[in-house]
């Protein structure tokens, strides 16, 4: 029986084919079998591997259901079956599998994921070639582009991922001896995809990737049970940057030690004060940022107050193990009096490793003014009052052991010095408590008569309300001198914050996610959501607003998700669906909102965040315009091609059709006067002006439904020596002389002989074009691995390398002096038709001089194209203009040293032979 809720998913990652995935899910089915669990195989591919059938043996196993595509029959797995037998298990192989047209679901993946949804649990396989994130990446290494993936947050969000590892001389041996692929085909895959650097480069991407989903199942696990402790799994290196002109060497240093360790992480992260930045430089901030990220690092910045506390956390929370710090700048006397952040870092980092490095500018102090808090914070008004309350009693009394030699004029100044420190610290109260303190204490002590509240002389009282008010006037603008300097500390902060979120879109970065990052570090918020109003939503929003309700309560809730609010991305943990479950909201317009959660903000900070907000109004704006941009570019391509089409053939088709008229009308017109001969040479004139006709229109129907993905390939297997005479029959007289050299064991290739035979006569109608006519063009022909190559040789004027893949453009005519001679479309038709038939059309000089078009394509023995192929596959159509293209990826042949991986698809009819894809 189905269990209860969302089943789990266990997937094998592979790094090559043949490393024994399957093999491994079948052991764990078998496993799970045996301990009494209800398990199905929904499919498995063996490939024709003994060793894999053999798991399958003792299995119950669903039957495949059977589809018919384009006169063709294949098999998939029956997902309405699976779901009405409901296991507690099933197996279903090769997770990245492209369905055949027809199916429910374009993807396997989402196959699985409606298994899931049933509560079944699966187990399943995929290669590390077929992971959307690693695609080019493989491409790069191996030459092959896989064209069937899966995303990565499938393979990330399964439940358990095992990785199937095997050495790289261990899966040579096993590809040697015959367990991987047919006989016929070791050699080439040996020498081609299964080298020993490829294989080698493939299983380190795989362990990384699975380094990097067990690094997020680590960090979720500590962030579920609080732990806060570092844990040394893997090296994390931080390093402090304050903005000076260390920080190029200490960035370096981290860059060393991160490298000693094979994935250790890098991060820069700079401590904003919530006042703002002290003494740092933006654009010194900004070069070095670029430095991190060149350095494959990335930057972070962070608010707190307490430099070391706030470093520490963000260490912790990174899980670092190491942290760069640099040699204190300040003077001795400095260090001498405060121990200073690297010290007090130090005393605290616990088990996180510090690094003081020294640097040029140690002890050289700060070279700008360095920046104090306002005097209006309320721990500083508790330090003015007790600095107060503890030097106001012991002036006091160091005054009254000197009465006797020091004057009133000397006890004022002494309590004026008293006073002005108390403003200094504390700001205007403080002082004034200070200064009104200070008058009593004058007054009972020092003024006659001693010890009464009361002055004798007009002098005295005179110089004791001049004392009061000099302290008031003293601590008033110094209190005012520091609001007013915190202020523009604050919009110096503001400001270099601002230019560091804009060189951030300036520099091309993804500019919301970016946008949004940078709003939750820089407040110290845990996340950071875009929200927008859904369509639904404003108008329950409008009909809340006419009802006077001002809400969306009690709107009916099928006209918005959350109260009609959509995320439209969101950066941090826990995101908020609605601008009422933020901690901050900043509304931007009527339909969008920046909601940050974690702690209040203050009034000072809003404005900075409505910045934020603003700026990621305008970068949504500008990702749908160049979505807008790029959904209009195919259009507008088309329309250019349509005009250049329609100019070209402007004159292409009235010519031929003049000159068919004119013969037609010649021979109705004087038939009877007209000599057997030039009879003759009418017909012959219309009968050419029409076959011209046809090859014009039927070039420009098959390049419409190349770019339509419209053109039916039918590919069997067809030997050269059957195809190339009828090519040259239909280029006439001019193609006789051509000579033809085919080996007699040239192996038969897979191809549709229909467009085989036009991209012959497209490539020798071009050759004859530009030979010289004492050196007609040659055609020849080899066998290499598993393809076999055509070349169309000739010894005319060439074509520079620069511009050789410019002469498959359509309408091109590289070099032509004669316009009339077509419109441009031959090399490129061939081109694509040749890739329809998974074959590659290449130019390359004929030594000395001329042009060599070489065509390749798979042999008869190498796995036949899927049937009859319906449309182009993407690659087909790379050189086409834009256009409304249908890529065909399902079932195509796949063969490691060709190009391909095979996903396992393909005809029904061939079912019971060994299959030659891994």
């Amino acid at each position: 029986m189905v269990g209860v809720g969302r089943g789990t998913l266990r997937i094998y990652l592979g790094a090559a084919p043949g490393v024994g995935k399957t093999y491994a899910a079948l052991d764990e089915a078998r496993r799970r079998r045996d301990r009494g669990t209800d398990v199905v195989v929904g499919l498995v591919e063996t490939h024709g591997r003994h060793q894999t059938a053999a798991m399958l043996d003792d299995l119950e196993v669903v039957p495949r259901r059977f589809l018919d595509h384009r006169g063709a029959t294949f098999t998939e797995m029956d997902l309405d079956a699976v779901l009405a037998r409901a296991p507690q298990v099933a197996v279903v192989d090769e997770l990245a599998h492209t369905n055949v047209p027809g199916s429910r679901n374009a993807r396997r993946w989402q196959d699985v994921e409606e298994l899931l949804a049933a509560g079944i649990d699966v187990i399943s396989t995929v290669n590390v070639q077929h992971l959307e994130s690693l695609n080019d990446v493989v491409a790069t290494i191996t030459k092959v582009q896989q064209r069937e993936t899966v995303p990565d947050a499938v393979v990330r969000q399964a439940d358990q991922v095992e990785l199937v590892d095997m050495a790289p001389e261990a899966l040579r041996r096993r590809m040697a001896h015959g367990n991987i692929y047919a006989a016929e085909r070791i050699d080439a895959a040996l020498a081609n995809y299964f080298r020993p650097g490829n294989l080698t480069a493939l299983r380190e991407l795989a362990l990384l990737w699975l380094a990097g989903k067990v690094d997020d199942q680590l960090d979720r696990y500590r962030a579920e049970h609080g732990i806060g402790g570092v844990w040394e799994t893997r090296e994390r290196v931080v390093v402090a940057l304050t903005g000076g002109p260390e920080g190029d060497t200490l960035i370096r240093r981290a860059a060393r030690i991160a490298a000693r360790g094979r994935g250790a992480e890098l991060l820069a992260v700079h401590v904003v004060r919530s006042d703002g930045l002290t003494g740092a430089d933006p654009a010194a901030l900004t070069r070095q940022r670029a430095l991190v990220e060149r350095l494959g690092g990335s930057f972070h910045q962070v608010v707190g107050d307490d430099v070391p506390a706030a470093l520490l956390d963000f260490a912790r929370a990174s899980n670092t193990t190491q942290l760069v710090l640099g040699a204190s700048r300040r003077s001795r006397l400095a260090r001498i009096l405060s121990p200073g952040i690297g010290v007090t870092t130090t005393n605290r980092s616990g088990p996180i490793d510090v690094h003081m490095v020294t640097h040029a500018e140690v002890g050289s102090g700060w070279r700008l003014p360095r920046v104090r808090r306002s005097g209006l914070a309320p721990r500083r008004r508790l330090i003015a009052t007790a600095l107060t309350l503890a030097l106001l009693p012991a002036l006091t009394a160091l005054l009254v052991q000197g009465r006797d030699t020091v004057n009133l004029a000397i006890d004022i100044l002494g309590y004026l010095i008293v006073v002005v420190a108390a403003s200094i610290v504390g700001g205007f109260w403080p002082a004034l408590l200070s200064a009104l303190a200070s008058a009593l204490l004058l007054n009972y002590y020092f003024a006659p008569p001693l010890h009464h509240w009361s002055i004798s002389d007009t002098n005295d009282a005179l110089a004791v309300a001049g004392f009061v008010l000099v302290a008031a006037m003293v601590s008033r603008v110094v209190d005012t001198s520091a609001r007013r300097y915190g202020q523009a500390v604050r919009a110096s902060a503001e400001a270099a914050t601002l230019s560091m979120l804009a060189g951030s879109v300036l520099r091309g970065e993804d500019a919301l996610p970016a946008l949004l990052d940078r709003a939750r570090e820089t407040f110290g918020m845990t996340s950071a959501t875009l929200l927008e109003r859904s369509p639904a939503g404003a108008v329950a929003a409008v009909r809340a607003e006419e009802a006077g309700s001002g809400g969306h309560g009690d709107e009916d809730p099928r006209l918005g998700g959350e109260d009609g609010w959509r995320t439209v991305l969101s950066v941090g943990q826990d995101p908020c669906r609605r601008p009422e479950d933020g901690a901050v909201d900043v509304p931007v317009g009527d339909d969008l909102a920046l909601v940050l959660t974690g702690r209040p903000l203050p009034a000072a900070d809003r404005r900075i965040l409505t910045a934020f907000a603003a700026q990621a109004a305008v970068a949504l704006e500008r990702r749908r315009l160049a979505e807008a941009a790029a959904e209009a570019a195919p259009i507008a391509e088309a329309d250019r091609v349509r005009t250049a089409l329609l100019a070209a053939v402007s004159h292409d088709l009235r010519t031929p059709l003049a000159a068919a008229k004119a013969a037609v009308t010649g021979l109705r017109g004087g038939s009877a006067l007209l000599a057997a001969g030039e009879r003759d040479e009418l017909l012959a004139t219309a009968d050419e002006s029409l076959d011209r006709l046809t090859r014009l229109v039927e070039n420009l129907l098959d390049m419409s439904r190349l770019q339509a993905g419209a053109l039916s390939v039918f590919p069997r297997p067809i030997g050269l020596e059957d195809v190339v005479p009828h090519a040259l029959d239909e280029l006439g007289p001019p193609a006789r002389a051509i000579p033809i050299r085919l080996p007699d064991d040239l192996p038969t290739v897979t191809a549709d002989p229909a467009l085989l035979e036009r991209v012959l006569v497209n490539l020798v109608a071009n050759a004859l074009r530009h030979a010289p006519a004492d050196r007609p063009p040659t055609i020849t022909a080899s066998s290499l691995a598993d393809r076999v190559e055509l070349r169309v040789v000739d010894h005319g004027p060439g074509i520079p390398a620069a511009a050789r893949e410019r002469v498959f453009q359509p309408f091109q005519r590289l070099g032509d002096r004669d316009n009339t001679t077509g419109v441009g479309l031959g090399l490129a038709l061939s081109r694509g038709l040749t890739e329809a038939m998974h074959g590659t059309l290449t130019p390359e000089e004929t030594p000395g001089g001329g042009l060599t078009m070489v065509l390749a394509l798979p042999a008869a023995e190498a796995p036949p194209a899927l049937g009859p192929i319906a449309e182009p596959d993407n690659a087909a159509a790379q050189h086409l203009p834009p256009g409304p293209h249908l890529p065909v990826e399902f079932g195509e042949p796949t063969e490691p040293c060709a190009g391909e991986i095979d996903s396992g698809q393909r005809p029904a009819a061939q079912a019971e032979k060994p299959p030659a894809g891994p």
